[in-house]
């Protein structure tokens, strides 16, 4: 496979949003780019529920936007990457 490694699924060419598909492999940078996302969702969830445990109102409704608009960015993310997910609203 020489070339290929640290390669699974698909590219992505970040700078335009376009799938690419380069024989069903997906680098490094989609990872850690993936990853990232994770992350953000992660943080802002565990904001979440810190705000649910503490009944704190006011920061619950940030919170709950915040999380949202991070696990939005993640689905568009896997949207453009070629994941469709039907039952899933991004608007």
């Amino acid at each position: 496979m020489g070339g290929q490694a640290g390669k699974v699924g698909f590219q992505h060419n970040l700078r335009r949003g376009n799938p690419v598909a380069l024989s069903g492999f997906m680098d490094d940078q989609v990872l850690q780019h993936y990853r990232a996302l994770l992350d953000a969702e992660d943080g802002a969830f565990d904001a979440l529920e810190h705000a649910c445990e503490d009944g704190d109102r006011r920061h619950w409704e940030a919170d709950v936007a915040a999380w949202q608009k991070a696990l939005k960015k993640k689905i568009i993310f896997l949207q453009r990457l070629g994941l469709e997910m039907p039952e899933l609203a991004t608007t």
